[in-house]
């Protein structure tokens, strides 16, 4: 398998407030970039779980943005996780309906296609109650994931000017 791809994903839900920032904010990356990463593939990876191995796996740059809840963060909180930095791995699972995206990425480096440019860019929810669209603290910060997600981009050589 050919490991090649530049991917932007988006991950999340967006049937639940901040859950679904990583859906919002690669829609609003794509625009903000208006054509200038040619070489880049914009994946909504929503909530599909495992069924986004193929697309992890054929990644050689795989920048993700998601909504990151960890313990070392606030909620709102703008957070970024490089390559070896990502835990790949989270509590224990009883069905495959609860597999996470750490999950998929740690599958993808077990059966070794993992992306050699991996990058994360999110922020800590203040809500994932059920609704649309963003709580007001989260969607102030869009314009920095943005920055933050077009800068990675830039580091890896393929954004145009």
């Amino acid at each position: 398998m050919e490991q090649n791809r530049k991917i932007v994903m988006g991950i999340g839900n967006t049937l639940n407030l901040d859950e679904g920032l990583g859906v919002h904010a690669l829609e609003l990356l794509e625009k903000h970039l208006n054509g200038r990463a040619p070489d880049v593939e914009f994946i909504d990876g929503g909530a599909l779980g495992l069924n986004l191995l193929p697309w992890v796996e054929e990644a050689s740059h795989l920048l993700v943005l998601d909504a990151i809840n960890s313990r070392f963060s606030l909620p709102g909180q703008i957070m970024e996780l490089e390559k070896d930095a990502i835990p790949l791995y989270r509590d224990i699972k009883m069905s495959d309906h609860q597999i996470t995206f750490q999950e998929v990425l740690g599958l993808a480096k077990f059966r070794d296609y993992f992306p050699e440019h991996l990058h994360m860019v999110g922020i800590h929810p203040v809500s994932i109650e059920i609704g649309m669209g963003m709580t007001p603290e989260v969607e102030a910060l869009m314009p920095e994931v943005l920055e933050r997600a077009e800068r990675v981009l830039r580091e890896w050589g393929l954004v145009e000017k």
